[in-house]
């Protein structure tokens, strides 16, 4: 037997589609145009998107976070995140003579639609997500009455309804296909009338995501998925990343939190990030990497995605309303 034999070379796997959604980009670039239209504050109820780094950039532009629409001074603006509010939150804005701008994600929406639908019917609504998460608050508040929380396959088995006859599921946008469809199957076999939604309630990104990661996961010796704790679709990832087949998967906001000794004896890394998380943190995690030999980098691209949203109506109303009086040599001033 003659030399050494070469160990592997190091690479990054990075995954595509990863990072910002539309409903994201959306909601960010609302809260940034309305800063520029109609100055600091803006206050947003909830965190705009759950994401660290994004929350903070946004608060030194003039962004005031608060959890409460009472906390937000009469008269003033307020913006509602992209994870939606349920129908009362618009109640105490209107009470509270608050300007809205509501940057829910579409998807979301639509889920409320469905949710106002199904109770109309007097069906009994199965709402599969994470209890406490602010989508979940916000659809569960459109049928208080109709709808019951289902977190997950495990919670099925004390699900009650009243005519098992009239019942459909609908979900989250951020969880986890594969357990998602589990929770469905289980449900189906205790309710075999349940109905579907018309069309399945994670979203695209969420799903693409997932997909990119599966394939990604099952050839890591390591997963960092970048993205905050508070992000579902950010902690999913790292799950589906171990189920793939990663022997170690971790979460991380910014790429000081990596830990070197994740990197021991780690051939292939696997990077993804979150739909909140900001390309440039995904930038300072292959910094990181390529400074310790992961200098490889190879695309794992498992879809292509080209859907925008337009901005809230409000912030367009406004926007085309200052366009206009410019173009007719007026002055923008408000």
């Amino acid at each position: 037997m003659g030399g050494m034999t070469a160990s592997p070379a190091r690479r990054v796997l990075l995954a595509a589609p990863r990072g910002y959604c539309a409903g994201v980009d959306r909601a960010v670039i609302a809260v940034e145009k309305a800063l520029e239209q109609y100055g600091a504050p803006i206050y947003v109820r909830h965190e705009i998107v759950h994401n660290k780094y994004v929350v903070q950039t946004l608060e030194r532009k003039g962004a005031i976070f608060v959890e409460k629409t009472a906390e937000v001074p009469e008269g003033s603006i307020v913006m509602f995140s992209a994870h939606g509010v349920s129908p009362v939150v618009h109640d105490e804005a209107a009470q509270g003579k608050l300007a809205t701008i509501d940057a829910t994600c579409p998807l979301v929406t639509k889920v409320h639609k469905e949710a106002v639908r199904f109770a109309q019917d007097d069906y009994d609504i199965l709402l599969i997500g994470h209890e406490g998460h602010e989508e979940v608050i916000g659809t569960s508040g459109e049928a208080p009455d109709h709808i019951t929380l289902v977190d997950g396959p495990e919670d099925v088995a004390k699900v009650e309804v009243r005519d098992p006859s009239r019942v459909v599921w609908l979900s989250q946008t951020t969880l986890s296909v594969d357990e998602t469809m589990e929770t469905v199957d289980a449900l189906k076999t205790k309710f075999p009338n349940l109905i579907s939604p018309p069309s399945d309630d994670i979203c695209y990104a969420t799903q693409n995501r997932q997909v990119a990661v599966k394939e990604m996961g099952a050839e890591s010796d390591l997963v960092i998925v970048v993205g905050s704790r508070n992000s579902s679709n950010s902690v999913r990832l790292v799950e589906v990343a171990l189920n793939a087949g990663a022997k170690a998967a971790y979460l991380v906001d910014f790429a000081s939190e990596i830990d070197e000794t994740w990197l021991d004896g780690v051939t292939t890394v696997g990077l993804t990030s979150g739909a909140s998380v900001p390309e440039i943190l995904v930038e300072e995690v292959l910094e990181y990497l390529s400074a310790r030999g992961y200098a490889d980098v190879e695309l794992v691209k498992t879809a292509e995605e080209s859907i925008t949203f337009s901005l809230p109506k409000e912030l367009r109303r406004d926007l085309r309303a200052e366009a206009a009086a410019l173009a007719a040599g007026g002055t923008a001033e408000q």
